[in-house]
Protein backbone atom coordinates (compact mmCIF):
# COMPACT_ATOMS: atom_id res chain seq x y z
CA UNK A 1 0.00 0.00 0.00
CA UNK A 2 1.64 3.72 -1.06
CA UNK A 3 1.24 6.94 0.52
CA UNK A 4 -0.96 7.67 -2.70
CA UNK A 5 -3.93 5.02 -1.87
CA UNK A 6 -3.92 5.76 1.84
CA UNK A 7 -4.55 9.48 1.32
CA UNK A 8 -7.52 8.46 -0.81
CA UNK A 9 -9.48 6.96 2.41
CA UNK A 10 -10.79 8.25 5.00
CA UNK A 11 -9.50 8.51 8.80
CA UNK A 12 -11.71 5.65 9.50
CA UNK A 13 -10.85 3.57 7.17
CA UNK A 14 -7.14 4.50 7.51
CA UNK A 15 -7.85 3.81 11.50
CA UNK A 16 -9.37 0.36 10.55
CA UNK A 17 -6.25 -0.48 8.34
CA UNK A 18 -3.53 0.06 11.49
CA UNK A 19 -5.94 -2.46 13.53
CA UNK A 20 -5.34 -4.64 11.01
CA UNK A 21 -1.94 -4.14 10.26
CA UNK A 22 -1.09 -4.69 13.92
CA UNK A 23 -2.87 -7.79 14.32
CA UNK A 24 -1.14 -9.11 11.69
CA UNK A 25 2.27 -7.93 13.00
CA UNK A 26 1.09 -9.87 16.41
CA UNK A 27 0.00 -12.74 14.63
CA UNK A 28 4.02 -12.47 12.51
CA UNK A 29 5.73 -11.98 15.76
CA UNK A 30 3.90 -15.33 17.16
CA UNK A 31 5.20 -17.33 14.21
CA UNK A 32 8.34 -16.01 14.11
CA UNK A 33 8.94 -16.70 18.00
CA UNK A 34 7.72 -20.16 17.62
CA UNK A 35 9.87 -20.68 14.16
CA UNK A 36 6.87 -21.63 11.61
CA UNK A 37 7.81 -18.26 9.59
CA UNK A 38 8.43 -18.87 6.46
CA UNK A 39 8.07 -15.00 4.68
CA UNK A 40 10.74 -12.93 7.47
CA UNK A 41 10.24 -9.68 4.69
CA UNK A 42 6.78 -9.41 5.67
CA UNK A 43 7.25 -7.98 9.43
CA UNK A 44 9.17 -5.53 8.01
CA UNK A 45 6.79 -4.39 5.25
CA UNK A 46 3.38 -4.64 7.89
CA UNK A 47 5.65 -2.65 10.24
CA UNK A 48 6.66 0.07 7.60
CA UNK A 49 3.12 0.04 6.13
CA UNK A 50 1.70 0.65 10.30
CA UNK A 51 3.81 3.91 9.74
CA UNK A 52 2.91 4.88 6.56
CA UNK A 53 -0.36 4.70 8.02
CA UNK A 54 -0.06 6.69 11.20
CA UNK A 55 1.59 9.72 8.81
CA UNK A 56 -0.66 9.98 6.43
CA UNK A 57 -3.53 10.24 9.12
CA UNK A 58 -1.19 12.42 11.55
CA UNK A 59 -1.25 14.78 8.53
CA UNK A 60 -4.98 14.81 7.95
CA UNK A 61 -5.26 15.53 11.54
CA UNK A 62 -2.92 18.26 10.82
CA UNK A 63 -4.49 19.98 7.84
CA UNK A 64 -8.34 19.80 10.27
CA UNK A 65 -6.89 21.75 12.75
CA UNK A 66 -4.90 24.81 10.58
CA UNK A 67 -8.02 25.22 8.38
CA UNK A 68 -9.98 25.31 12.20
CA UNK A 69 -7.02 28.07 12.94
CA UNK A 70 -7.47 29.73 9.47
CA UNK A 71 -11.04 30.31 9.92
CA UNK A 72 -10.96 31.27 13.02
CA UNK A 73 -8.30 33.87 12.49
CA UNK A 74 -10.68 34.99 9.27
CA UNK A 75 -13.96 34.92 11.29
CA UNK A 76 -11.86 37.29 13.85
CA UNK A 77 -10.88 40.12 11.40
CA UNK A 78 -7.49 38.89 11.93
CA UNK A 79 -6.76 38.10 8.18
Amino acid sequence: MNATEIRALSADQIKDQIISLKKEQFNLRFQQATGQLENTARVRVVRHDIARLKTVLRDKANEVVAADAAKTKVSKGEG
